[in-house]
């Protein structure tokens, strides 16, 4: 597995040194990106003697002042998509505040915004730096957001102060490493399939009926999936992505090609997340030519879709059966009705005239209404945020669906 480690400016970065050593030791890859301020400390030359990889130091070009290319301007992205996991050790107060808030001003924080894998941040400081209310707020932020923090160490510190502030030991990283690692591999055996997209209804040659619907809500959580483990089955409409890697996919147009699709594959699958935004109706009748126009009143006959999420949920078995509601009105009323009516384990839902939520944004707010009566707001995040959520709450609600087979079988 490959670790990115990113360095900041510390004085515990040199021990960042010996944790590259110790990772290695667990059998991991690391790459190495430093902050200006952690070049301060610890050259560049010592973490690549020490990693056999490619330093990273700048966003455009190097430290050296060398001309920037397409390679490093996008170097961000290929790193973001070939780790397992960004580790941040040390991490100064700064670098937190970066991340809780969203800039990306170097290469690190970039990197950390493009990401979509598990995150670990052990933090070193003045013990009143740490103690501070906004630093405290800020790694709150980070920790609502699935970044795994390793406390630091309480003891003497380099400022003369005593108290919390300093890295925590090698152990405790690589234990939290671990464990982020291992909750990131949920999803082994799981066979997943994900629906995505609008579709389109075909009125005549020239015109179709479809919706605002991107994908990008529904790949993000195909990515995350197959990230954690899964077997994953991407059934999408017509969208303007690239599948994610590792992804088995099929595009289709219309919502009779994405009910006849899904049929063909839910029998062999474990868990199913309806994320596509499917016509609720189609044109009755599809013109093989084009509609000419003229003054008269034109009317078009609408009949409904099959409901793919009412129909799978209804025979869904031991399958966790995951719903989404776009709403604009009575976001949770809507949502629980949905979620008893349609027999689903989770409703994804959101109010899509919010600033930041619906479709074709990056950002989604979202609610997860679940069957054991569980409702989680969630603050304004990433679509791959949001994704892993999600997920979150699919293994969750696994383990409450095996715990309760358990139990059953026991009493018998």
């Amino acid at each position: 597995m490959r670790i990115t480690l990113g360095v900041t400016g510390g004085v515990a970065a040199y021990k960042a040194a010996e944790l590259v050593r110790r990772l290695q030791q667990d059998g991991f890859t690391v790459q190495v990106v430093m902050t200006r301020g952690a070049r301060e400390f610890v050259t560049p030359l010592t973490f690549a003697a020490l990693s056999g990889q490619k330093v990273i130091t700048d966003l455009f070009g190097d430290a050296s002042g060398g001309e920037a290319n397409l390679e490093s301007a996008i170097e961000h992205l290929a790193v973001a998509q070939r780790t397992d996991l960004l580790l941040v050790a040390p991490a100064t107060a700064d670098i937190i505040a970066k991340f809780a808030r969203g800039m990306a001003d170097d290469f690190l924080t970039t990197l950390y915004l493009a990401s979509t894998a598990p995150v670990v941040v052990a933090p070193a400081m003045n013990v009143n730096m740490w103690n501070h209310a906004a630093n405290q707020e800020n790694v709150e932020v980070l920790r609502a957001r699935g970044v795994k923090i390793v406390d630091p160490a309480e003891g003497y510190l380099a400022c003369g102060m005593t108290g919390a502030g300093r890295l925590a030991g090698q152990e405790d990283i690589v234990a939290a490493v671990r464990e982020a690692l291992k909750a990131q591999r949920d999803l082994d055996g799981e066979k997943v399939l994900v629906t995505a997209g609008p579709t389109c209804e075909d009125l005549d040659p020239a015109r179709y009926i479809t919706n605002r619907s991107s994908g990008k809500m529904g790949y993000a959580v195909a990515e995350a999936a197959a990230r954690r483990g899964a077997k994953v089955m991407l059934v999408s409409g017509p969208v303007n992505l690239e599948a994610p890697a590792g992804v088995e996919y099929l595009g289709v147009r219309s919502a009779k090609e994405m009910h006849q699709a899904v049929v063909e594959r839910i029998a062999n699958c474990s868990v199913a997340i309806l994320a596509a935004a499917v016509a609720d109706y189609r044109p009755v009748e599809q013109h093989a030519e084009k509609i000419k126009k003229s003054d008269a009143v034109l009317t078009i006959l609408l009949e409904r879709t099959t409901d793919i999420l009412a129909e799978v949920a209804r025979n869904k078995g031991q399958k966790i059966v995951v719903g989404f509601a776009a709403e604009t009105d009575h976001v949770a009323e809507n949502a629980r009705k949905k979620l008893s009516a349609k027999n689903a384990d989770l409703i994804v839902a959101n109010d899509i005239t919010a600033e930041g939520a619906g479709f074709d944004h990056d950002t989604n707010i979202v609610t997860l209404f679940s069957r054991d009566g569980r409702d989680l707001a969630l603050p304004k995040m990433s679509k791959s945020e949001v994704a892993q959520r999600i997920l979150d709450e699919v293994v969750r609600l696994r383990s409450v669906l095996h715990t309760a087979a358990a139990l059953k079988r026991s009493s018998v």
